[in-house]
C-alpha cells in the first residue's frame, strides 16, 4: 500500500472483558503513532467518557513509527451511550487473549495498576491526585502520564524490563548535580513504574548555543565525577562474548542493581552475538562479510579509542537535545531508559548527530571543550573520529533488544532497524 501522509485513527474500544465496539476513522493533526493524547482527547469528546490507548493494533500506509491509518486497542473507563460505536470486529476475542511480552501497560489491568500505584504513592508524599490523568504517549518502550497534584504536575512513566530502572540512573546523576535532571517521586523498579517530577519549559528540539553549552557542560561535569563512582565497574574484566551483566557495586557510593554494562570490550561481544542473529537476515551477503571484519577489528579500535583517555561513566545513550527540557532559566535531561556504564563518547556522537541543522558544529565544540576540560591531556577529537561505527553498532544492539522483548504487533515500530545502523556503521567505517 502506498504511504499515506498524516495520521487517521481508529479505535476498537473495550470496558473490562467485554469489547463495545469500534469508533472511526477520524484524522489527526500529529502524525506520530506512540503520540496518544490526541487520540483519547478525540474519543472522550466523542464518547463522552474517559478512555485511554491501550496498545497498537495494526497499522496501513505509515511506516517510521509515522503517517498511515493506526487502529488502537482503547480501553473506556465507563460505558458511552448506545448508538456511538460501530459493531464489534469479528476477531474482537483476540483482544483479550494474552500475548508473549506485551507490556503491562498495553493491559486494561494493567494500567488500572500503574495509575493506581501512581495515586496512592503521590498520596503517600503528601500531594494528592487533583484531576483527570493525562495519558500523553503509550507505545512498547513506554507509557507517559501527566497528573496534576496539589503540588503541581507529576509524570508517571511506564518502561518494560528491557529498560534501565530510571530512578536508579537518574539518583546516580542526582548525587553530583541534582538540578540536571527531574526529581524522582516514587519508584518501583520490578513493575517499571517511575513518578518524577515535572521540569518547566519546553523540550529542547532547537536549544540554543547558550543551552547547548549549558547542558552539555554540566552533563560532562556530572560524568566526570561519575567516573570515579563506576572505577569497580571499569577495571572489572569483561564478560565473554554476548554477555549481559549489571555493573558492580564494590564502591562506597554504588552504582545502581540494574544498570547494564555496556562498556567497549562488553559492547564487541554482544556485536558477534548479533551478527549471529535474526539481524543478519536483513543484511546482504556482502554487507554481512563486512560487518564481520568490522567486529574482528573492534578490539584494536577499541584499544584506540581508550588511548585516547576519557573515563568510563554513566551514559546516557540518547543525549539528542529533545531529550532535554529548560525554561530558560533551568536546564535537565530526561529519558534514561537506555542509559548505561560505557564510554561517554557514544553521548558525544549523539548530540552531535542525531539533530542534523545549524547548530551541530556547536554542539560538537561543546562537547570537545567540556571533556578537554575536565580530562586534561585527553583527545575528545580523536575519540569522536573513532568511536562513530561503535555508536551505530551499539544502537543496532540496542534496537534487537527491543524487537526480542516487544511484541509482534508493536515490532513494526523497530523491524529493520538493527541492519539499518550496521549500515552505518559499515558506512562510517569506510567498508560499505
Amino acid at each position: 500500500m502506498d504511504r499515506v501522509r498524516g495520521r487517521t485513527a481508529g479505535a476498537v474500544v473495550t470496558a473490562g472483558d467485554e469489547c463495545l465496539g469500534t469508533f472511526g476513522p477520524f484524522a489527526l493533526d500529529i502524525p506520530w503513532w506512540a503520540e496518544a493524547e490526541s487520540v483519547v482527547a478525540h474519543l472522550t469528546a466523542a464518547l463522552g467518557v474517559p478512555v485511554m490507548v491501550l496498545r497498537l493494533i495494526g497499522v496501513d500506509g505509515g511506516e517510521g513509527a509515522r503517517d498511515g491509518h493506526v487502529t488502537y486497542h482503547v480501553e473506556a473507563f465507563e460505558r458511552p451511550r448506545g448508538g456511538l460505536l460501530g459493531p464489534p470486529p469479528s476477531d474482537h476475542g483476540d483482544l483479550f487473549r494474552p500475548a508473549a511480552r506485551r507490556a503491562g501497560w498495553a493491559t486494561a489491568a494493567g494500567l488500572r495498576e500503574a495509575l493506581e500505584w501512581a495515586r496512592a504513592s503521590l498520596g503517600a508524599a503528601d500531594r494528592p491526585v487533583t484531576g483527570a490523568v493525562r495519558q500523553i504517549k503509550t507505545w512498547n518502550l513506554a507509557g507517559l502520564f501527566r497528573i496534576p497534584t496539589s503540588a503541581g504536575p507529576a509524570w508517571l512513566k511506564t518502561t518494560p524490563e528491557f529498560a534501565t530502572p530510571e530512578a536508579s540512573a537518574i539518583g546516580l546523576v542526582a548525587g553530583v548535580d541534582p538540578g540536571i535532571v527531574p526529581g524522582v517521586v516514587a519508584a518501583e523498579p520490578g513493575r517499571g513504574w517511575t513518578l518524577l517530577e515535572h521540569v518547566p519549559g519546553e523540550d529542547c528540539w532547537d536549544a540554543s548555543p547558550e543551552v547547548i553549552r549549558t547542558v552539555i557542560g554540566r552533563w560532562v561535569a556530572a560524568q566526570a565525577a561519575l567516573a570515579v563512582h563506576v572505577e569497580t565497574a571499569r577495571t572489572a574484566p569483561a564478560e565473554h562474548p554476548g554477555a549481559t551483566r549489571t555493573a558492580p557495586a564494590g564502591h562506597p557510593a554504588g552504582v545502581p542493581e540494574g544498570l547494564p554494562d555496556r562498556r567497549l570490550p562488553v559492547l564487541a561481544g554482544r556485536v558477534r552475538g548479533l551478527l549471529d542473529g535474526e539481524a543478519a537476515a536483513g543484511l546482504t551477503g556482502d554487507e554481512l562479510s563486512a560487518a564481520w571484519r568490522l567486529a574482528d577489528a573492534l578490539p584494536a579500535r577499541i584499544s584506540a579509542i581508550e588511548e585516547c583517555g576519557l573515563p568510563d561513566t554513566l551514559v546516557h545513550a540518547d543525549f539528542h537535545s529533545g531529550n532535554w527540557r529548560s525554561d530558560g532559566l533551568r536546564s535537565a535531561v530526561v529519558d534514561f531508559a537506555d542509559s548505561h556504564i560505557g564510554h561517554p563518547v557514544l553521548d558525544g556522537l549523539r548530540v552531535r548527530d542525531f539533530r542534523p541543522g545549524p547548530h551541530r558544529t556547536e554542539r560538537e565544540q561543546a562537547w570537545i571543550s567540556a571533556w578537554s576540560a575536565r580530562v586534561p591531556g585527553s583527545d575528545p577529537v580523536r575519540a569522536l573520529a573513532l568511536a562513530e561505527p561503535l555508536a551505530h553498532l551499539m544502537y543496532a544492539v540496542r534496537y534487537q533488544e527491543f524487537l526480542d522483548g516487544i511484541e509482534t504487533s508493536e515490532r513494526i515500530y523497530h523491524e529493520g532497524d538493527p541492519a539499518v545502523e550496521i549500515r552505518a556503521a559499515l558506512e562510517s567505517a569506510h567498508l560499505a
